[in-house]
């Protein structure tokens, strides 16, 4: 059998820095550590305890996978040297700053369609940015460093929830029976709505409905028998077309899975199908009779 092949994946900072062997440049490798040092001390201060030898190893490792990913941002690719040209010319703090402020987008972005009063808290704000700083940045310079690509990751998957999110803000403000404004929000749960009160027809937007209004559209559905397709293509013309990668994919889960949509051409009960709303609709639902 033949050994594992291991390929090391070196911070950009430290391949950066393995360059300087290769094309010396004492002012610039002195310019570099003592900046190198300067934004240690900071996130030593700001992040870690600057008063142990723990902390301040921390804080290096931290510097370290700041400015990697700051790099890896700035010069994509394998061109450790025009990293360096990079650190040189612009500086290490320039590099930092970049890394830094993707952390705080990151950290910005909605990790959950679960939204709470909290997400918008200062307080909570800052302890997201802080978890999340050292979630993506810290590394050890001598060891394999992924942060950069679960920086990708996770940007991505959370520009995903946040499309979701938008999307159930925009049905709450255009909700057909007046605005929902409340604070917390099951972005889910609002879409799921819309997209099964939408085969009735009439281009209504439902984002909160109650017990009774249900029972109403169940009897309507059964009664009319509405054509759901043009239901939620009356739903989608209404809708801006910078939500509907996100509506349309709805649309098209529940088409195929919503036992909801499903039941109500036949005899299901009321009270089965108001439970079956339920595990679509969430905290969305209002679920007194009235």
């Amino acid at each position: 059998m033949l050994p594992a092949i291991v390929v090391a994946t070196l911070p950009r900072l430290t391949r950066a820095i393995q360059q300087l062997a290769m094309h010396p440049d004492d002012d610039a490798a002195y310019t570099l550590a003592d900046e190198l040092t300067g934004i240690t001390a900071m996130v030593a201060e700001k992040f870690t305890n600057d008063r142990t030898a723990d902390g301040i190893q921390k804080a290096l490792q931290l510097t370290t996978g700041c400015v990697s990913l700051g790099l890896e941002h700035a010069v994509p690719g394998d061109d450790d040297l025009a990293a360096l040209d990079l650190l040189i010319d612009e500086g290490a703090e320039h590099a930092f700053q970049i890394g830094f402020r993707m952390i705080k987008d990151l950290a910005a972005l909605p990790e959950d369609t679960l939204v709470g009063e909290y997400d918008t808290d200062p307080v909570y704000a800052a302890r997201r940015l802080r978890e999340k700083f050292i979630d993506i940045c810290q590394t050890d310079p001598n060891q394999n460093w992924d942060g950069a690509a679960r920086y990708a990751l996770q940007f991505r998957q959370r520009k995903e929830v946040q499309a979701v999110v938008r999307l159930a803000n925009w049905l709450r403000r255009h909700n057909t029976d007046g605005p929902v404004s409340d604070a917390d929000l099951n972005a889910e749960g609002v879409i799921a709505l819309a997209v099964i009160f939408a085969v009735e027809g009439g281009g209504h937007i439902v984002a909160r409905t109650g017990q009774k209004e249900f029972e109403r559209f169940v009897k309507a559905v059964r009664k009319n028998k509405p054509d759901y397709e043009a239901g939620w293509a009356e739903l989608v013309a209404r809708v801006p077309v910078q939500h509907h990668p996100v509506l349309l994919e709805r649309i098209d889960s529940y088409r195929q899975t919503c036992t909801v949509l499903q039941n109500i051409k036949g005899r299901t009960a009321m009270k089965t199908l108001f439970a079956e709303l339920e595990n679509y609709a969430g905290s969305e639902l209002d679920a007194d009779y009235s």
